[in-house]
């Protein structure tokens, strides 16, 4: 099967921004992504839209935005695809269906989202919708409470592990220093991201402010082609793999900890790629919470179930170590713009394999990595396998 590959893309600042909508924040990626990859406009065959929205913007239908950035774009056939916080990677494997399946062969994948004009709480109401509303809509603290809740059987199970929640927190901040695209570019210790103070409370225990991702704004775009098309132009990063793997809504109905969905996407990305973890020279994960991390490591088997702990202790997903994880600083110190969060993961990616990340955080002579995206409690969960072709 002929696989579509990545061209270009861009990728705005994440944080609180002064763009006033989700249009706007199109607007600073569309034509800087087309022109990083040498594709103009009048080529692009289809659209791909990834924008949660749920109550963030009174403007939905935003799988049409792209035609009000660019007037050449008008015309061309677009949808908007919502899947929770895997919401860009939906748009995302939308969009190499497209091209694989003989569709079209340029396609352009736009992630959005604009949080940071509501409150907190409301924010936080929002992205309950993407929990099973019939048991959990009334869980205390929105999304930070479902892993709270999960965070607290792993303990009870395996141990109080709250200083390795620390490590991880810690390393994605020091990491996020070295992204200029990053929401929060300020290094915290251990020690502070371990202590419970004004500054850093419990959000739901036994989380702290430390362990939580931030209500961040932005957005982000890829340009995916044809191989024949890809030929004639500057860089290539081809999928090796991907696997799309779902788990059940409720949590009620599975062990909540055990990542299952996770663990067969990795495995079934893996596998398509006839490559093993070993083979991998940086990998993007979803860190949400904390938790989350810790727990995609055993997904993803770097540590047996229980023993995800090891892997931060030991030093192996740090910036020197066997695995980085999260050069870019993640979505603890990158931010976690909803429908931008899995296209800015792929580009976070890429531009290591192409050799175009920010000077300190480009990994030397990277030239293959995994990236896990994942929405809700690890019910719709996508990996991919990208290694650089040219």
């Amino acid at each position: 099967m002929t696989k579509a590959q990545i061209a270009g893309w861009a990728h705005s600042k994440f944080g609180k921004s002064e763009a006033p909508d989700v249009e706007s924040l199109m607007a600073e990626v569309i034509a800087p992504a087309l022109d990083h990859a040498g594709v103009p406009a009048t080529d692009v065959d289809g659209i791909f839209v990834g924008c949660f929205n749920n109550g963030f913007s009174p403007q939905d239908f935003t799988g049409a935005l792209p035609g009000m950035v660019a007037a050449e774009l008008a015309n061309v056939p677009a949808v908007r695809l919502e899947n929770a916080c895997a919401t860009g990677s939906a748009a995302l494997f939308a969009a190499l269906d497209f091209i694989e399946a003989g569709r079209g062969k340029v396609a352009l994948v736009v992630g959005a989202e604009k949080m940071t004009a509501l409150p907190t709480a409301q924010v936080g109401d929002i992205l309950l919708g993407a929990s099973y509303h019939r048991e959990e809509a009334d869980v205390a603290g929105g999304f930070a409470g479902l892993f709270g809740r999960i965070a607290q059987g792993y303990f009870q199970k395996y141990g109080d592990q709250s200083e390795a929640l620390a490590m991880i927190a810690s390393k994605n901040h020091v990491n996020g220093t070295h992204n200029p695209l990053a929401h929060m570019q300020k290094p915290f210790s251990v020690e502070q991201c371990n202590t419970v103070t004004d500054r850093n409370p419990y959000v739901a225990q036994p989380l702290r402010r430390t362990d939580c991702s931030l209500i961040s704004d932005g957005a982000a775009a890829l340009v995916v082609v044809h191989p024949d098309v890809a030929a004639d132009l500057e860089r290539a990063i081809g999928f090796r793999a991907r696997h799309h793997a779902n788990d059940v809504l409720a949590l009620s109905r599975r062990e909540p900890a055990a990542f299952d969905g996770a663990r067969r996407a990795w495995a079934g990305a893996l596998e398509g790629a006839a490559v093993t973890l070993d083979d991998l020279d940086l990998v993007e994960t979803h860190d949400c919470f904390t938790i989350a991390e810790l727990l995609e490591y055993e997904a993803m088997g770097l540590a047996a179930p229980g023993r995800g702990a090891d892997v931060i202790r030991e030093g192996i997903t740090a910036r020197d170590g066997k695995l980085p994880v999260n050069l870019s600083g993640g979505l603890k110190s990158k931010g976690h713009p909803i429908g931008a969060t899995g296209v800015s993961m792929h580009v976070m990616a890429a531009m290591q394999l192409a050799g175009e990340a920010p000077e300190g955080m480009q990994k030397s002579g990277a030239s293959m990595a995994g990236v896990f995206n994942m929405g809700g409690a690890a019910v719709a969960n996508y990996c991919s396998i990208l290694e650089r072709v040219k």
